[in-house]
C-alpha cells in the first residue's frame, strides 16, 4: 500500500516507468477530460494489471500530481487518500 506521507521520499530513479503496463499507451487515456468513473475506467483497467502500480501511485502522491490516473487512482481519489494519510499521522502524533 501507499507509504505514510512522512515516509515518502522519492528517489530520482524512475526506472519503474519502463515496466509500466501503460508504457506506449495514448496519454489522453490517462488524462481524460473528466475524472469521473466512466472516463477513468479504461486507464484504471490498465493500472489493474500493472506490475508497478504501487510505484506509480507513490510517485503521484509524493510529487503531488493533481490530475490524471496514476497507480489506478484519479486526482480526487489521491487527494482523499492524502487527507486520510494526514489524518492517520495526526492521530498517531
Amino acid at each position: 500500500m501507499v507509504m505514510a506521507l512522512n515516509d515518502l521520499v522519492w528517489e530520482p530513479d524512475e526506472g519503474w516507468r519502463d515496466q509500466a503496463a501503460c508504457a506506449g499507451s495514448d496519454l489522453e487515456l490517462f488524462f481524460p477530460v473528466g475524472e469521473d468513473e466512466d472516463s477513468a475506467a479504461p486507464a484504471k483497467a490498465i493500472c489493474a494489471i500493472c506490475p508497478v502500480r504501487e510505484d506509480c501511485l507513490n510517485y503521484a502522491i509524493s510529487t503531488n500530481q493533481p490530475e490524471g490516473v496514476w497507480g489506478g487512482m484519479t486526482g480526487p481519489e489521491r487527494r482523499r487518500l492524502r487527507r486520510r494519510l494526514r489524518e492517520r499521522q495526526r492521530r498517531a502524533s
